[in-house]
């Protein structure tokens, strides 16, 4: 175990007090929260590469008994981030059709190559839960997270799910890394959120410009905001309670809303 520095954050020096390894405190914090987080995520959070969210936060106060405002400090008290001071030019084109979003949506997972999140229960388009699986089947090394806000609201979602666990198995470590999670968010008001996001763009499906029914238009977002939206679905994911069997998807109620 490597000694604390004056450099290190208060997070890491309070883990090294306690003589842990980034595995150690990743299953210590898991055990609290019942979410999947990780060495890797544990050190950006450490460094100040990201920031910890409510849960974690609370959840790793527990685990070094120390108080928030001193474990994260160097998280909130950081400069403006690149994403801040790029203001409108990470939106790289607003979507006003149906089809258009749905394209944009298609091409983020085709073009994912390191990681592509996706978070939502109400997919159901083929042609975009088809580009996920060929991006999965297709990019052994694309680590690939789906966020569930609930059990999904239809069963072409529910069968995308399974397919999923057909082309990966989520016990396996690729070079050491697990490359597929599934998680649904609990407790069940939490907020539902929609987007796919891969590590160089993001689209983001907004209510629609044309009427009062459904999210039939969006964005399309650059790298910078990507990035972000890529630690949203992460720490998301590490929160949520594991979906990850056949025998589990298949044990969802499917609402069909």
């Amino acid at each position: 175990m490597a000694a604390a520095t004056g450099s290190d954050s208060t997070l890491k020096r309070a883990r090294l007090a306690l003589n842990m390894t980034l595995e150690e405190a990743a299953d210590a914090l898991n055990a609290i929260t019942g979410g999947a987080a990780d060495a890797s995520l544990m050190s950006a959070w450490e460094s100040g590469r990201r920031r910890t969210g409510k849960r974690n936060r609370a959840g790793l106060c527990q685990v070094y008994r120390e108080r928030p405002e001193a474990l994260f400090a160097h998280q909130d008290g950081a400069a403006a981030s690149v994403l801040e001071t790029s203001g409108t030019a990470v939106v790289v084109k607003v979507l006003t059709r149906w089809t258009d979003l749905v394209a944009a949506m298609a091409d983020v997972a085709a073009g994912a190559r390191e990681q592509l999140v996706v978070t939502g229960s109400r997919s159901r388009e083929k042609a975009y839960l088809a580009a996920i699986e060929t991006a999965v089947a297709q990019h052994p090394d694309l680590v690939h997270y789906r966020v569930l806000y609930g059990p999904p609201r239809h069963g072409a979602l529910a069968d995308h799910l399974l397919r999923l666990l057909e082309l990966r198995d989520p016990l396996a470590r690729r070079n050491g890394v697990k490359t597929l999670h599934i998680g649904l968010v609990e407790p069940t008001e939490a907020l539902e959120r929609f987007f796919v996001a891969s590590e160089s763009a993001a689209v983001v499906p907004l209510p629609s410009f044309h009427g009062a029914d459904g999210f039939d238009c969006g964005v399309l977002l650059s790298r910078e905001a990507a990035v972000g939206l890529v630690h949203h679905g992460r720490e998301a994911c590490a929160s949520a309670r594991p979906v990850e069997t056949i025998e589990a998807v298949r044990a969802l109620p499917v609402r069909h809303n």
